[in-house]
């Protein structure tokens, strides 16, 4: 009769104990947050060119901002801060989406819901105005996570996007920058790196991937990136931008995540999904874990960069500093959105 008391006190104080954490999460208040990145930077960045890409993304941020205060979900508020960006030549997404080797453009994006880890990407697109529509479409309408080339076309003009010829996508520097890197017969830069790690990593021209994260009232969070990869790239080739755990994350357990950067290499460390694992198995702690992903690409010889947010809206920044800075900012409900100096100072 006392081991049978015992027990069922026991058992009563962990009811108890679940019972008080489980209403201690239903009370858990939600500050919403959205934040952004635009790619990154040469560290010879002038001011000038800085404002050239801040005033974008702060349009960006309260295009995301404007969702949250209304209540909307995060999955809205990356959207509509993506599109923005897409439609700025100044980045590579979209409107401003550099050449393949061939003289394409050819455009990836991605979309995941952190709440139900529904996921969407299109890449290869060639004409989807924004690709990150055409992602979110994936996700939506079909059983699908990816659909390239196409049958990302087709999916998306059968679903009513709005499509454009190839000449929109055309911007003058973009066109130079693919001259220039057929004149130096090189992927992107530097060709003595090149011969050390089949990549070159570094020249602004080639670099302006855009992301998006955010968490919302309700404690969810979303991602979503798009860019249009690399200058000269093989046409057909996909980087890391519409694969779900490589450029983008999203888990409303642990973090959000947009990459950018050498995809390439963010796919074989699984960079996105690793702040995840590093933020739940490890550090608890959403700038340390974006800071060690980042290690992992640079010691494979790529750059570049990642922001995150975690489930309780603490934000992580960080890139491998190798000649480069990162684009960022990130809004918060009742505060001006904030765009950072690329090279870390304010």
């Amino acid at each position: 009769m006392k081991h049978f008391s015992l027990s069922k006190a026991v058992f009563m104080a962990a009811s108890l104990a679940l019972l008080g954490l489980t209403v201690a999460n239903a009370q858990e208040k939600f500050s919403p947050v959205i934040v952004i990145h635009g790619g990154t930077s040469g560290l010879d960045l002038t001011k000038e060119e800085f404002k050239i890409r801040e005033e974008p993304m702060k349009k960006a941020l309260l295009a995301g901002q404007a969702v949250l205060e209304k209540g909307g979900s995060a999955m809205d508020a990356v959207t509509a801060a993506i599109m923005v960006l897409e439609d700025d030549p100044n980045f590579n997404a979209g409107k401003g989406a550099v050449f393949t080797a061939d003289g394409f453009n050819e455009l990836d994006a991605s979309i995941m819901d952190g709440s139900t880890k529904k996921a969407g990407a299109v890449a290869m697109a060639r004409h989807i105005k924004n690709p990150i529509l055409g992602a979110r479409l994936v996700m939506d309408k079909t059983w699908h996570t990816l659909v390239a080339g196409e049958g990302a076309d087709k999916l998306a003009k059968e679903n009513g996007l709005e499509m454009v010829d190839q000449k929109y996508f055309f911007t003058q520097f973009r066109y130079d920058a693919l001259q220039k890197a057929k004149e130096k017969q090189k992927l992107l830069l530097d060709s003595e790196k090149a011969k050390k790690t089949s990549l070159n990593l570094h020249e602004r021209p080639y670099l302006g991937t855009v992301g998006a994260i955010a968490l919302d009232k309700n404690g969810n969070l979303a991602a979503a990136t798009s860019t249009g990869g690399m200058t000269n790239k093989m046409t057909g080739r996909i980087g890391d931008s519409p694969i779900i755990g490589s450029g983008t994350y999203a888990d409303n357990d642990s973090v959000a995540v947009s990459c950018t950067g050498t995809g390439d290499i963010y796919m074989r460390v699984n960079a996105a999904h690793e702040v995840s694992a590093l933020y739940k198995y490890k550090t608890s702690d959403v700038q340390k874990a974006a800071e060690e992903a980042v290690k992992e690409v640079k010691a494979l010889g790529g750059s570049g960069g990642i922001i995150s947010i975690d489930k309780h809206g603490h934000t992580g920044f960080a890139w491998t500093k190798d000649k480069l800075g990162m684009y960022h900012g990130e809004a918060r409900l009742g505060a001006k959105p904030i765009v950072y100096w690329p090279l870390g100072e304010k």
